[in-house]
């Protein structure tokens, strides 16, 4: 797969994406955010990976919009706009569902979209260079599609926050409140993301597809509805190969 903005490699059943618009400090534009939505399409089909890790290149990991990209956009119609919404909502939706984990690599900036794509993933490792913030509100703009994202990590108060103040937080911060699952030295960073990736890989990756489709299904449901679908999904499982294999490995094992 070749890629304008993105640099893709795939290594022992994981899958990197690195955002590439070093100089533009990976800020998201119509390419990039088209290359993503297509590429995290073809990542979830591939039976060759197992995780998936994202990161930018450079130093930051992505700042938001371009900031051409912002005075296109400011020209737009109202039906250009939505269309334009509409793309960047599938860009991140494409992350969000993806159905291998996928795990942000931060360091350096990751403001606005670009936080919005942190607030995307499964798991957030960031090393002591982080800088995280949702700056819409200083331009007038406002953080909406961002939102319904960090709502499902973060508590409404947090949220209020980042977004009210438009305020860079550090990654101890970001931490504090649930953005960020863990922080290590910048020299550790890539060995504690490949750790995490081969703790992962020695899952079922049917598995974790379901697992993630729970996530995104039972906050939606009444307690019932959930149960049922719990059911549903339980006898399903237990139906696969991996199931059966994993069971029947566990049961020797423990003879």
């Amino acid at each position: 797969m070749s890629y304008k903005n993105i640099l893709y490699t795939e290594k022992d059943q994981i899958a990197e994406v690195i955002l590439n618009r070093l100089e533009k400090m990976n800020s998201l534009d119509e390419v990039l955010i088209m290359e993503l939505t297509q590429l995290f399409s073809e990542i979830g089909k591939n039976e060759n990976v197992k995780s998936v890790v994202i990161s930018g290149a450079g130093g930051n990991f992505c700042s938001g919009l371009y900031l051409d990209y912002l005075q296109k956009i400011s020209e737009f119609d109202i039906l250009q706009n939505k269309e334009d919404s509409r793309r960047f909502k599938d860009m991140l939706l494409s992350i969000y569902n993806c159905p291998k984990p996928v795990i942000a690599k931060v360091q350096g900036y990751a403001l606005a979209g670009g936080c919005g794509i942190v607030s995307c993933c499964d798991f957030v490792i960031a090393d002591e260079t982080a800088k995280f913030g949702y700056t819409e509100v200083k331009i007038g703009f406002i953080p909406a599609i961002v939102m319904v994202f960090l709502l499902k990590r973060v508590s409404e108060a947090h949220a209020r926050d980042l977004f009210l103040t438009a305020r860079h937080i550090n990654p101890v911060d970001a931490y504090r409140i649930g953005l960020v699952n863990e922080i290590v030295r910048h020299d550790e960073l890539d060995s504690k993301v490949k750790e995490l990736c081969d703790t992962l890989g020695k899952n079922s990756s049917n598995s974790i597809a379901l697992t993630k489709e729970m996530f995104r299904n039972v906050p939606s449901m009444s307690f019932e509805n959930a149960l049922e679908y719990a059911c549903d999904l339980n006898a399903k499982t237990r139906m696969t190969e991996d199931c059966k294999t994993g069971v029947a490995k566990f049961l020797n094992k423990n003879k």
